[in-house]
């Protein structure tokens, strides 16, 4: 089986999951990944980096097909502002570079929110410690490892329309 700091670690814990490997495509992210693996991109779960207005950097779990409402998320969360984290300043605090960020191991401990509705799925596919490598398992399992906060914050891509004739 394939080996990652994150496959052993759930393989430690005694987590059932499968490890799904494909060609890593800088910029390529969710959408990429899940037209290889051939499942609906709702499925695969995005680890973003954030930082409050404290600079504190929190981690939040997000279905590929959304985006974070960080408006929705900073009035949750009680702080007045949220913004992403720069790629360079994401792996300072995650220890990972893009592409590899997942929620089991931090470099920087760290709050970590999951959007309520990813709870509700039977399976998910998340970064297992490298690029081009996801783990599908249950959400119950994620819920075990990490305890996250569950959040409301996911709000649909904007869908560009061409103008042209």
């Amino acid at each position: 089986m394939d080996t990652s700091p994150v496959i052993e670690l759930l393989q430690r814990q005694n987590i059932s999951f499968t490890v799904h490997r494909f060609e890593y495509e800088s910029g390529g992210g969710t959408k990429r990944s899940s037209t290889i693996l051939g499942i609906s991109e709702h499925f695969v779960v995005k680890s973003l980096l954030f930082e409050t207005d404290e600079r504190s950097p929190i981690l939040v779990l997000m279905h590929g097909d959304r985006l974070v409402d960080t408006k929705e998320l900073a009035k949750q969360l009680g702080v007045s502002k949220i913004w992403s984290c720069a790629p360079a300043v994401a792996q300072s605090f995650s220890g990972w570079p893009v592409g590899a960020t997942n929620p089991f191991i931090l470099k920087t401990k760290m709050p970590i929110y999951v959007e309520e509705t990813v709870m509700k799925l039977a399976r998910v596919y998340i970064n297992g410690g490298g690029q081009g490598l996801l783990v599908a398992l249950s959400p119950i399992d994620i819920e075990r490892l990490l305890s996250p906060r569950l959040v409301r914050c996911a709000k649909e891509k904007a869908v560009i329309v061409s103008k042209a004739p």
